[in-house]
């Protein structure tokens, strides 16, 4: 045992560390991104379909305005809720695009996750409920456990796509209750709400004036011709929504940090606190590539979208020829959801697959307790990876 200052270590750590963070998990993608990295570094050959990171390069016209914006010494502070021409374009974005009754005063520059972070820090206090997907992004349930609130799950299913209904829902909401969460498309299912399922989510936040966390990152990235539908363009919901969005999956901005949150007045002003007081604002000169990105030409977006719809595809046909993997096609984002036939855990059978076929994937219950037998599968990746990738998968599943 080490000592230091007399104080056993394992003490020492105990009394150094705040309670809040004892709630908090480590994030099953990272930890499966670190082990792959190791791996990698051991001279192993692995293929990758961790992280949701887009393998496209950032579009070279988003590049030149962030290199121009350094030439001319745009490296600055700004006013905490961003640049003022990039608000006015979210702003535009948002109401042209989804419908969202805003302005720039309402729009708030700040990295995605950082976004969600600050805005349930600014409205969740300790005790209070915030209704979430179960299967859900790993990041939720530990910013909620942060501000000293409690997630509640609401089991999505397969029959139904994985949608967050609203009458499962509403069999969760109680006098603690403050905040429902909506991630649509949908981190790790891809799955789509449908505009019924908005309207529901819709009105039981009014019927019981509660607050909405909108996560719409996802938005661009959706298959088939479906429309993608915000809850706070919805009559009497922009009041109490706030809606995330970012540049990191549409224009493969992923080191970038940057994104941005809208929101009413009232909660626009309690987030930026946060944000004054945290990260001040985000990068001066990202924010400028940030602006050639909406303002600029849409190509890029339509061409990477097609790709995804291609490489979902290709997954779901390789897949077929994996008897003991059973997935629905999904409909947005770039991730497949499968569960497996085994009575092994998600994150043994992600070691077992790391290991036997040197493929690297997140188990499913790291997205929560419905997650449990599934797998996340992110097809982030060039068709090539995906291609070997699903062959080592079927060959290990084979020897098991």
């Amino acid at each position: 045992m080490v000592y230091i200052a007399g104080i056993p270590d394992p003490l020492l750590a105990r009394t150094m560390i705040a309670d809040r963070i004892k709630n908090v998990k480590d994030s099953g993608t990272m930890k499966m991104k670190e082990i792959a990295g190791q791996k990698k570094a051991e001279g192993k050959k692995i293929i990758s379909f961790t992280v949701g990171e887009p393998d496209f390069d950032t579009p070279k016209h988003i590049v030149e305005a962030a290199k121009k914006a350094l030439d001319e010494g745009k490296t600055r502070y700004l006013d905490a809720p961003g640049l003022p021409a990039l608000r006015e374009a979210i702003a535009k974005r948002s109401k042209d695009g989804s419908g969202i009754p805003c302005d720039a005063s309402n729009v708030l520059v700040t990295p995605t996750k950082q976004a969600i972070f600050e805005t349930i820090m600014a409205t969740v206090n300790p005790g209070e409920e915030v209704i979430m997907p179960d299967p859900a992004w790993v990041t939720y349930e530990p910013c909620v456990a942060l501000a000293g609130g409690k997630a509640v799950p609401a089991t999505t299913r397969e029959e139904s796509e994985f949608r967050l209904l609203p009458e499962t829902v509403a069999e969760l909401i109680t006098p603690k209750t403050k905040m429902i969460l909506i991630n649509s498309p949908s981190n790790p299912c891809g799955s789509v709400a449908t505009k019924a399922d908005i309207k529901g989510l819709a009105d039981l936040a009014k019927d019981h004036d509660l607050v909405v966390l909108s996560d719409e990152v996802y938005e661009n990235i959706m298959f088939d011709g479906l429309k993608h539908y915000s809850i706070a363009a919805e009559p009497g919901m922009f009041d109490r929504t706030i809606t995330v969005n970012g540049f990191s999956k549409t224009y493969a901005m992923t080191g970038w940090r940057l994104g941005w949150l809208v929101a009413p007045k009232p909660l626009f002003k309690a987030v930026n606190k946060v944000q004054q007081h945290s990260i001040t604002h985000a990068t001066t000169f990202a924010q400028y590539g940030g602006l050639a990105a909406l303002t600029g030409p849409q190509d890029c977006v339509k061409e990477m979208v097609k790709e995804f719809s291609e490489r979902r595809d290709l997954v779901m046909r390789l897949m077929k020829e994996i008897p003991q993997l059973h997935c629905d096609k999904p409909k947005g984002a770039f991730y497949v959801f499968p569960r497996y036939e085994s009575k092994m855990d998600s994150e043994a059978m992600a070691l077992y697959l790391m290991d036997k076929a040197e493929v690297a994937l997140t188990g499913g219950a790291s997205f929560g307790g419905a997650g449990a037998q599934h797998l996340r599968i992110s097809y982030a990746t060039n068709k090539k990876n995906i291609e070997e990738g699903m062959t080592r998968l079927k060959k290990a599943f084979e020897g098991m």
